[in-house]
């Protein structure tokens, strides 16, 4: 059963945040990410939606817990708390 991890946050600054996001590829696919998407609302680049794609609700969620991916928000400018859910395909 594939799974689809969900993020929804503001960030301080987009160009910032995308360089951190970058450095952390090898830990997303560390966890099995096999497609992500960047999205960001038309009227604030700064208010992003984020997925990333893995061959298992159990590898999402270990990825959403990894400290690693909570110390790059933190790095990143991440503004407030995230939104993570987690989505499997029906």
């Amino acid at each position: 059963m594939t799974a689809t991890l969900v993020v929804r946050h503001k960030v301080n600054d987009y160009a910032s945040w995308r360089n951190v996001y970058d450095e952390l590829e090898p830990l997303r696919l560390e966890h099995g990410c096999t497609g992500k998407r960047v999205l960001q609302l038309p009227e604030d680049a700064n208010d992003l939606l984020i997925t990333h794609d893995f061959p298992s609700v159990e590898q999402a969620a270990s990825f959403a817990r990894d400290p690693q991916l909570k110390a790059g928000m933190e790095r990143a400018g991440v503004a407030g708390p995230p939104q993570i859910e987690i989505f499997a395909v029906a």
